[in-house]
C-alpha cells in the first residue's frame, strides 16, 4: 500500500461512525488505521476520541497490526504508522498563554488530560509544547538563518540512511534486545536515564522508546555515540509524564 496522511477530526460523540473508523466496525474491514499503514495517521483534539477508539490504537503502536474479532469472524490487518496527535493544554486551550485568559481549575485540566491514558501516552514518543506564534513572526515571517523544511528533510534522510547502514531498519523498529547492543550509553548516561526513570515513574516501555529516540538524535547529530545531550534531550520531550 501507498503511503499516505489520513487527518481525522472527532466527530458527534453519538455517532457509529466515530466509534468505528479507527478500526473497522461491527463487519471488519479496514479503517483510518489500516488506511494509513506505511504512512501518517493525524488525530486532532486527541482527547475528544471516545477513549474506547483511543485505547484500539495500543495494539498496532506495539505490533504494527490490529486484529478485530466479531461474534462471527476475526480479521488482522496491517496497520504500522506514524502517530501524530494535537490536543490543547486545558479545556479553554489557553493554559500557558501570555495573554492570561485561561481560568481553567487544576482540577478541570486533571479531567481534561486524564482522557488520554497513561498507556498510550506510554506508546507516545514525544510529548511538545507548541506556543502561540508571535504577531512579530506572522508579520515578518521566520527569523534569518532558520533552517528551511528542505535542510531539515536533508538530515532526517541522512540520518535515516545511517539506521538502516548500522542496523538494516530504522531506529523504531528496534527489539529490545537489539536496544541492549545498539543505543548504548555511558555510566552517566545510565545514572542520568535511571534518575528520570524513578522521577516521572516511567515504564520499562518508556525506558526503550527514550533510548531509541536518544539513538536517532545521534544519528541526526552524525554522532556514533549516544552522548549526554542526546539522551536529555530524548527525556525532555515526554513532557506530559511530568504532568499525569
Amino acid at each position: 500500500m501507498n503511503s499516505r496522511v489520513a487527518f481525522y477530526t472527532p466527530i458527534n460523540q453519538n455517532s457509529r461512525k466515530k466509534r468505528s473508523c479507527l478500526h473497522g466496525g461491527s463487519n471488519p474491514k479496514p479503517g483510518e488505521i489500516s488506511l494509513s499503514h506505511n504512512g501518517a495517521l493525524f488525530l486532532d483534539e486527541l482527547p475528544e476520541f471516545d477513549r474506547k477508539v483511543l485505547e484500539v490504537l495500543r495494539e498496532p503502536l506495539e505490533t504494527g497490526h490490529i486484529t478485530i474479532s466479531r461474534a462471527n469472524r476475526q480479521a488482522d490487518f496491517p496497520a504500522s504508522f506514524q502517530l501524530i496527535a494535537a490536543m490543547n493544554p486545558c479545556p479553554c486551550g489557553y493554559l500557558g498563554d501570555a495573554s492570561g485568559r485561561c481560568r481553567c481549575t487544576s482540577e478541570q485540566v486533571a479531567r481534561y488530560r486524564a482522557r488520554v491514558s497513561g498507556p498510550l501516552l506510554d506508546r507516545i514518543d514525544m510529548h511538545m509544547e507548541v506556543p502561540r506564534v508571535a504577531l512579530e513572526v506572522l508579520r515578518k515571517g521566520a527569523a534569518a538563518g532558520e533552517e528551511t523544511s528542505e535542510t531539515i528533510r536533508q538530515r532526517v534522510v541522512a540520518a535515516r540512511e545511517i539506521a538502516y547502514r548500522r542496523q538494516g531498519k530504522a531506529n523504531a523498529g528496534l527489539s529490545a534486545a537489539e536496544v541492549k547492543v545498539i543505543c548504548t550509553l555511558s555510566e552517566a548516561g545510565h545514572q542520568l536515564l535511571e534518575q528520570a526513570l524513578e522521577k516521572f515513574g516511567l515504564s520499562h516501555r518508556a525506558y526503550h522508546r527514550i533510548l531509541k529516540l536518544a539513538r536517532t538524535i545521534a544519528d541526526l547529530a552524525n554522532s556514533k555515540n549516544i552522548e549526554i545531550a542526546h539522551l536529555s534531550e530524548a527525556i525532555g520531550y515526554r513532557k506530559l509524564d511530568r504532568t499525569r
